[in-house]
């Protein structure tokens, strides 16, 4: 059996729609998922919601809805956009799911009986946003020290962990295992700022509202967020407080890294320890605390209107954009931080130019000297070593940067192969080796070297930018894809005849304009959109008589004779693809629709739409003159849409 690798994220917190701060996290943690898996590791990676709290209850009672409710419909919000990133996570963890709140309970006992939780009264500075409990001695300027919000003075009755009993044992852990809490700034604070001064007994319950999971033997209580939500990294496993643990608990624990915010390192490195301890657990290996991705001059906040969000991103710039700007942007130890107009010059020079123009030229020379033939007669000379050189040694460049979780890093060793491969062309000068006839054997020997590292390199990049990776790897044509494949130059196939039109993978992007559009869409963000007269009720058989299949577009294009219609080719598992004429070709490129897995309704009657046939229809979601396809990420090509 491989290695296994279990990672995670913190949950996000089901309070409203995450901004791209919050993404960036999901993102990170997928790369390195993707990549581990590349390796060949037996990967679970882990993330979900944080659902409970006095934060939820106030906002479920202002909304008119219950609690339940309300967290449910963002939990749906928060998971469509995790997958909107294509992202690979193996399990969704909700806290409100019932085993999770089971285990809660059982956990919180069992702390109490072996007498690590005891119940006294807490008095002090209570921060509802951080739903915390400061002393005066900890506040800034009278002010939470975490969030900067008010703090009012707040009395109950409550149970404490008793976190000062294993204090010395987490020190001791610490310092023998320098690998634990990454990067090694962060180590420091938290020795230096919290386990050396004394650590105070932490609060684990509230009275003073109902929406969480209740203390079984003293329902008056709800577990608090320390215990409900920490230990959802061993429930979404399987793990039993009673000892009898699914198969994946025993595989999989303990975590080789939780990824988290450098802001909650203190939960996941104090609190979260010592409550494995106190469950006779093994500590996750690493727990790895990232930057931010701030925005302009400073962190994200709808107070100061420089929230971005990553489904309107992905609207303007595409998904393995984004993709890319969140992990590119991101120092190891340091806050990245991020513009339209830095995402705009990113994409057209780095993804346009280096990337997509390198690949572009490249097929296309091959499609004009050889016919798209690959051909690799080894005519070498002196500039090829240079080359052929940094080919070889990328793969391990790249692994010894993400075995540190160094992911920009990472993509600037790809990135600088590419830069390399576009002066190689400069230096080799092709089209003037194609001038000559008696230099054939030299241009497809040139054009093999190209070819190679651009197929090298697109498999490394399956991990940071897969729907790209895929599109490269496609347009060669290689069955060479593996991981083994990019350690071992030289493994393209000859003969193999690449794509006869290459396709554009990033088009540059007229900053002027596009940021006319972004500020044009800004004002509809805040405006109430009067409700659509609804239209009458059906019947669960009315419903039925949809039939909706995924389908995945092998091809499209713009119709002949109308701009504002596509006309797809979809694969949705039948002997042929189903021809659909759309309109939404003002949302949307023809390229970009290629590859995506779609929701296609195949019982519509078929119909002729300006001359061309429609065989079908795609669910596309509609807001005043936005426009969105309704796309899919893991099922398969013909999975039924109920």
């Amino acid at each position: 059996m491989n290695e296994k690798y279990y990672i995670t994220t913190a949950i996000a917190y089901t309070s409203g729609k995450p901004h791209i701060g919050n993404t960036y996290e999901i993102v990170l943690a997928d790369s390195v998922a993707r990549y581990k898996r590349m390796l060949g590791y037996d990967v679970f990676f882990q993330t979900g919601t944080d659902e409970h709290g006095q934060k939820i209850e106030d906002k479920a009672k202002a909304a008119g809805v219950e609690p339940q409710q309300f967290v449910d419909t963002v939990a749906s919000q928060i998971r469509q956009i995790w997958d909107l990133m294509d992202t690979s996570y193996d399990n969704f963890v909700r806290t409100t799911d019932p085993y999770h709140q089971k285990q809660v309970q059982k956990i919180f006992r069992r702390l109490y009986e072996q007498g690590d939780i005891y119940k006294s009264e807490y008095e002090g500075w209570y921060c509802k946003p951080c739903e915390s409990f400061y002393t005066e001695s900890q506040l800034v300027d009278g002010k939470c020290p975490d969030c900067g919000a008010p703090v009012e003075k707040a009395k109950e009755e409550a149970y404490f962990f008793r976190m000062s009993k294993y204090a010395d044992r987490l020190l001791k852990h610490i310092e023998e295992h320098p690998e634990f809490i990454q990067p090694e700034s962060r180590k420091n604070e938290m020795i230096n700022n919290f386990i050396k001064p004394g650590l105070q007994d932490l609060c684990v319950s509230r009275t003073s509202f109902s929406w969480g999971v209740p203390v079984d033997f003293d329902p008056k209580h709800v577990v608090y967020v320390w215990i409900d939500a920490l230990t959802n990294y061993i429930t979404g496993l399987g793990y039993d407080a009673d000892g009898h643990h699914d198969e994946k608990f025993k595989r999989y624990w303990p975590a080789d890294v939780h990824l988290i915010g450098k802001d909650i390192l203190r939960f996941h490195t104090i609190y979260w320890p010592i409550m494995l301890m106190a469950l006779d657990l093994p500590l996750p290996k690493q727990v790895f605390g990232h930057p931010w991705l701030l925005v302009g001059d400073g962190k994200m906040s709808k107070s100061k209107g420089n929230v971005m969000y990553a489904d309107d991103l992905v609207r303007y710039f595409g998904v393995d954009a984004v993709r890319y700007i969140m992990l590119h942007e991101i120092p190891f130890a340091q806050d990245g931080t991020v513009t339209y107009e830095l995402m705009i010059e990113r994409i057209n020079s780095d993804l346009a130019n280096i990337l997509g123009n390198l690949v572009n030229r490249t097929l296309s020379m091959t499609n004009k000297y050889f016919n798209g033939v690959v051909r690799n007669p080894q005519v070498r000379e002196p500039v090829d070593e240079e080359l052929i050189q940094l080919i070889q040694m990328t793969p391990q460049r790249v692994r010894a940067k993400m075995d540190e979780l160094r992911v920009a890093d990472a993509i600037d060793e790809i990135f600088t192969l590419l830069r390399r491969c576009n002066k190689y062309i400069d230096e080799t000068m092709p089209w003037a080796l194609g001038k000559d006839p008696q230099k054939q054997e030299r241009l497809a020997t040139v054009l093999y070297h190209l070819l190679e590292g651009i197929r090298i390199a697109a498999i490394l990049l399956q991990s940071f930018l897969p729907q790209t990776s895929q599109r490269i790897l496609d347009q060669l044509q290689t069955c060479q894809r593996s991981y083994a494949s990019a350690l071992a130059f030289g493994s393209l196939e000859e003969n193999l005849r690449i794509i006869e039109k290459p396709q554009i993978l990033f088009a540059r992007i007229d900053e002027k304009l596009m940021l006319e559009q972004i500020e044009a869409d800004q004002p509809k963000k805040e405006e109430t959109r009067p409700a659509e007269k609804a239209k009458p009720q059906i019947t669960i058989e009315d419903f039925s008589r949809i039939e909706m299949k995924v389908g995945q577009v092998i091809a499209c294009e713009k119709h002949p004779k109308a701009d504002k219609l596509l006309v797809s080719q979809i694969d949705v598992g039948e002997q042929q693809p189903r021809q659909i004429v759309s309109g939404i070709a003002g949302s949307v490129k023809p390229e970009e629709m290629i590859g995506r897995k779609v929701v296609v309704v195949t019982n519509l009657a078929a119909a002729k739409l300006r001359g061309v046939l429609s065989q079908g229809m795609i669910l596309a979601g509609m807001s005043e003159d936005q426009l969105e396809v309704v796309t899919i990420s893991h099922l398969p090509v013909g999975t039924i849409v109920r």
